[in-house]
């Protein structure tokens, strides 16, 4: 960890765009990784990520990052920058994983949800 910490701060280590999309760079946490191979312990890669389809998988990154903080750190959604779409996501997520309609209820008392 601190060898990766201190790396990070030589100029040309990294990309320059990697950091940007780590978890909390934007507020909310990171989207799942995956690796060869396709298919690993009965993982298999979703499908849209061998596609090559690049606006594709920016959108399915971003509703994985969405997912994941929606479910493991709601807090965060209150001080993330969430756009229209993002919002739009969200209720997609909440559809399909809460009949109830409760998943967002807590943090919505504490937002303006658009």
């Amino acid at each position: 960890v601190i060898i990766d910490a201190v790396a990070r701060l030589v100029p040309g280590v990294i990309d320059e765009e990697s950091p940007v999309e780590e978890s909390f760079a934007s507020g909310l946490l990171e989207y799942p990784q995956y690796t060869r191979p396709r298919v690993f312990r009965n993982w298999e890669v979703p499908e849209v990520l061998v596609t090559g389809n690049h606006e594709a998988i920016r959108k399915w990154r971003r509703r994985e990052s969405l997912k994941r903080t929606l479910l493991r750190r709601p807090d965060l959604l209150l001080k993330a920058k969430l756009t229209e779409e993002d919002w739009k996501t969200l209720r997609e997520i909440e559809s399909e994983l809460s009949s109830s309609g409760q998943l967002l209820a807590e943090w919505r008392k504490w937002s303006v949800m658009p």
